[in-house]
């Protein structure tokens, strides 16, 4: 406890444990139950270690980034597509809902929504698979943007020392993709609303771009689902809640689940890998390859030049040299908003 903590810091775990106990399912984490963090940590008082979780999420340089990192389309000129910011802060907002409605940790499934695309690439999806690409070539090695997320917090931050962030929040943060499930319900909860939130704020952005018109949404799914974006996240949640409810999981029902994983395969077919997507995926491949290629060239205009990647005298050390030149290559290119990428490579 801090030094300067009252009597009101003194007392507020106790409460939160109390009201924890009555108020929450047995399925939830506890506050105060977590598996711990990496390096000791001294208590805050006024707050779990889940919220203090959320508050070093939010304070980061990852995070701040974010507002300047598309989801679907190169740096949009109109002010009302959606960004990896507002993405970050609807899943997060649905994720809090859920958790509510089901009796679980809100603070946790926060934590985890507000940090799982922390290490997202400039230019979405497009940009994560051009950086896989340079990086499978060069070093033979993948991104994956769950993964370079669990890095940021554990390794980039902070001038390399990290977050120290709880288990729970960094199992949900790297699992909320990819084949491993999350082992908490907060992640899971995680896992399935970044879907819910991507696929229908994509589908308005998409409208809004003319890449896609009213009449072109099927018709099956948008039956099930509803004719509007705000009636389709509504329907998604309530049944994610009552199936899960009943399952003593988090889970969707199968018919809505079936529909939501059809309307995702139209928006890969229609919009995300579409004629009219491929040249600004172009665009993105060319831009991250240029920039990745120059920074393998040249190592020193990588900040903290001169700590990795120069010429080794054993293998060993060459090993060493090659993973920390593919680490600091990668934690550079990745952190890139959309803009300063563009203009980088535009220098180049």
């Amino acid at each position: 406890m801090p030094e300067h903590a009252g009597p009101v810091a003194s007392a507020t775990e106790a409460r939160v444990r109390e009201w924890e106990a009555e108020h929450l399912s047995p399925l939830a984490v506890p506050s105060y139950a977590t598996r711990g963090r990496e390096h000791p940590d001294e208590s805050c008082g006024l707050r779990t270690p889940f919220q203090r979780d959320r508050d070093r999420i939010v304070h980061t340089k990852a995070f701040r980034r974010l507002m300047h990192k598309t989801q679907v389309f190169m740096d949009p000129e109109g002010d009302h597509y959606r960004t990896r910011l507002t993405h970050t802060l609807e899943t997060t907002m649905i994720s809090r809902t859920v958790a509510r409605a089901l009796r679980l940790n809100e603070d946790l499934a926060e934590a985890i929504g507000l940090g799982h695309d922390l290490g997202h690439t400039p230019f979405g999806h497009a940009g994560e698979d051009a950086l896989d690409h340079c990086v499978q070539e060069r070093f033979s090695r993948r991104f994956r943007h769950n993964e370079h997320s669990l890095r940021i917090v554990e390794v980039v931050e902070r001038d390399g020392r990290g977050l120290n962030l709880t288990w729970e929040v960094r199992n949900g943060i790297l699992t909320h993709r990819g084949p491993a499930e999350p082992e908490t319900l907060e992640g899971k909860i995680v896992r399935i609303v970044d879907r819910i939130a991507y696929i229908n704020h994509d589908i308005d952005d998409a409208l809004r771009a003319g890449v896609l018109d009213e009449a072109e949404l099927p018709r099956a799914e948008i039956a099930v689902l509803g004719a509007t974006g705000s009636k389709r996240i509504d329907r998604l949640v309530h049944d994610l809640v009552e199936t899960s409810a009943v399952a003593g999981d988090v889970a969707q029902g199968a018919e809505v689940g079936e529909a939501m994983l059809s309307l995702r395969a139209f928006m890969f077919e229609r919009v995300y890998l579409s004629p009219a997507a491929r040249a600004e995926h172009e665009q993105a491949h060319a831009v991250v390859r240029a920039i990745f290629e120059h920074l393998c060239a040249h190592p020193e205009a990588l900040p903290d030049a001169g700590t990795g990647g120069a010429a080794a005298a054993t293998p060993d050390a060459a090993l060493l040299a090659a993973a920390d030149l593919a680490d600091r290559v990668t934690d550079y290119l990745a952190g890139m908003t959309d803009r300063f990428a563009l203009a980088y490579a535009a220098r180049l």
